[in-house]
């Protein structure tokens, strides 16, 4: 009886209850693709490495696709990077004090790349806004990715700098403006010059596509630098088995040294 009346309690009052459950919402509507966009390729999209190695060159080519008219008063702009892989470094200041140079401070950078290069049809601070450098991290002082551990000092900025500067005097980090070729706004080139001594690794080429400072699309692809043939092998003999790497280091050494030494007596013999 008790259970009859608990049923009519609830047949009562659930039609009454407003109702929770209701149907899924429907997916929002994927973005529209840019108007402008970028179809871009590589001349190669791996290097090699050999005891021959003496630098490379990438050719890094495109067009844009569009689907409406050229604007007519928006000047277009490409900006091309090619980044190597990061490495964790520390900058040291150096002091000379009672005749000895010491170090005095340093800054330790978590993630600094080992290669950049920024090409660009036209110079950078032109083109491109600040607010949208700080959101693409697109210029050589913004590629430092973070610093490692408690800040020594009170401005790290001297530090990055003094970095930036030696890689700059190396080669490593360059800003090519005007490098960038673009033709009737549609079609567009870049030759990036790649060093001798490079990091083995995989390296990232973007390329922005800007009007007006702003940019409308960006595409992206890796090459990959590896070391291959004798030079390889001695790389990796190095790192993995540094024992064996270094006695035969020595015995090269040794015999080196030793047909030298009777290369002499021969030539010295009447």
């Amino acid at each position: 009886m008790i259970r009859g009346a608990l049923f009519l309690l609830a047949a009562l009052v659930l039609p009454g209850l407003p109702l929770h459950a209701q149907a899924a919402p429907d997916p929002a509507p994927a973005p529209a693709p840019p108007a402008e966009q970028i179809v871009a390729g590589l001349s190669r999209e791996d290097v090699e490495i050999t005891t021959s190695f003496d630098g490379s060159e990438i050719i890094i080519y495109g067009a844009i696709k569009r689907e409406t008219a050229i604007p007519p008063d928006e000047a277009l702009d490409v900006i091309v990077t090619l980044e190597g892989p990061a490495q964790a470094l520390t900058v040291r200041h150096k002091e000379r004090r009672a005749g000895i140079w010491i170090n005095t401070s340093q800054v330790s950078i978590g993630a600094a790349p080992s290669f950049y290069v920024v090409a660009t049809t036209r110079p950078l601070y032109l083109i491109l806004t600040p607010a949208q450098d700080q959101s693409h991290r697109i210029s050589i002082p913004l590629a430092m990715r973070a610093f490692a551990g408690p800040m020594e000092v009170e401005d790290a900025v001297p530090y990055t700098e003094a970095l930036i500067r030696l890689r700059q005097a190396n080669g490593f980090y360059r800003q090519d403006e005007g490098a960038v070729r673009l033709a009737e706004q549609t079609l567009f080139r870049a030759d990036v010059r790649l060093p001798a001594n490079l990091v083995e690794g995989v390296y990232s080429t973007r390329i922005f596509l800007l009007r007006q400072g702003r940019i409308i699309d960006t595409f992206r692809a890796p090459i990959d630098v590896r070391k291959v043939g004798l030079e390889r092998w001695l790389y990796r003999l190095a790192l993995e088995q540094p024992f064996i790497y270094g006695i035969m280091s020595l015995a090269i050494a040794v015999a080196a040294g030793w047909g030298a030494s009777a290369a002499f007596r021969l030539i010295r013999r009447p």
